[in-house]
C-alpha cells in the first residue's frame, strides 16, 4: 500500500534530532526569559496592536525571533516525527496512526475545554500558546506507546 501523505522512514530520525533539543532549548527560553539581543530584528507584521500606540493592518515591529524560530523548529520536526513511515508501515499500523491523531484531538481540545472554564487572563495565553503544540505531542506519545506496546506483544509471542 502506498501511502502518499506520510513521509520516508528517514525523516522520523531527522525530526527527533531536531525535536529534541529544541523542545529543551524552548523551555529554558520560557523559564529563564532569555531574550539575546542579537536576535532582534524590525520584521513585517499583521494586525499590530500597540499597548499606548496606534492599531495598524500591517507595519513593521522590532521583535526578537528566537520563538518565533523556535516554535517553526517545534512545529516542523514534530510533524516529521509523526507523520514518518514506520519501518514496516501495514494497515494495523495505520490502524493505529489512525486512532492516536484521534485520541490526541479528543485530549487536546478537552484540556481546551477545562482552560475555557477554570483559566483566565495571561495564564489562558500561556495554555494557549502550549495548545498550539500538544496535538503533535500527544498523537507522538500515543502512537510510539501503542507501536512499542505492539512490538513487547511481538517479542512475547516469539
Amino acid at each position: 500500500m502506498k501511502l502518499q501523505y506520510l513521509f520516508p522512514n528517514k525523516c522520523k530520525k531527522i525530526g527527533w534530532f531536531i525535536l529534541l533539543p529544541t523542545s529543551i532549548l524552548g523551555l529554558a527560553v520560557l523559564i529563564f526569559d532569555y531574550n539575546p539581543e542579537f536576535l532582534n530584528f524590525n520584521i513585517p507584521a499583521f494586525f499590530i496592536n500597540e499597548l499606548f500606540g496606534k492599531n495598524q493592518f500591517y507595519g513593521m515591529v522590532t521583535n526578537n525571533i528566537l520563538n518565533e524560530i523556535l516554535g517553526v523548529l517545534v512545529i516542523i520536526s514534530s510533524i516529521m516525527v509523526a507523520f514518518s513511515k514506520e519501518k514496516v508501515e501495514d494497515e494495523y499500523i495505520l490502524k493505529i496512526r489512525l486512532e492516536s491523531l484521534v485520541w490526541a484531538v479528543y485530549v487536546n481540545y478537552g484540556i481546551l475545554l477545562v482552560s475555557f472554564l477554570f483559566i483566565f487572563d495571561l495564564s489562558f495565553l500561556w495554555v494557549m500558546i502550549f495548545n498550539m503544540f500538544t496535538v503533535l505531542i500527544f498523537f507522538i506519545v500515543r502512537f510510539n506507546w501503542q507501536i512499542s506496546k505492539l512490538k513487547n506483544l511481538a517479542t512475547y509471542e516469539e
